[in-house]
């Protein structure tokens, strides 16, 4: 619970009911629902669009280009040298 300032008549401060506590009207629920609501699509819209952009393999080979060639290098230079050694030992 949040405590306002105290007042200047030297009154104490009656807490402010936070959100989800009792006390609270109808209409405080209500937006708090809609505010809710509104963020939850945002959010969702947000993550649509970031999941989009992750999957799209176009592109992923786009941006990625030089990391899949030395990939392919390494990964080439690798089987030679394993379909090599086998040639080696089947001798």
């Amino acid at each position: 619970m949040s405590y306002p300032e105290p007042r200047p008549s030297g009154q104490p401060a009656v807490p402010t009911p936070r959100p989800g506590a009792p006390g609270r009207s109808s209409e405080e629920i209500r937006r708090d629902i809609e505010a809710q609501r509104e963020e939850l699509g945002q959010s969702v819209e947000a993550l649509r669009s970031r999941v989009g952009e992750l999957t799209d393999w176009r592109r992923q080979l786009r941006e990625h280009r030089r990391e899949l060639i030395v990939g392919a290098a390494i990964a080439g230079f690798a089987i030679g040298g394993i379909m090599a050694l086998r040639g080696r030992r089947s001798r």
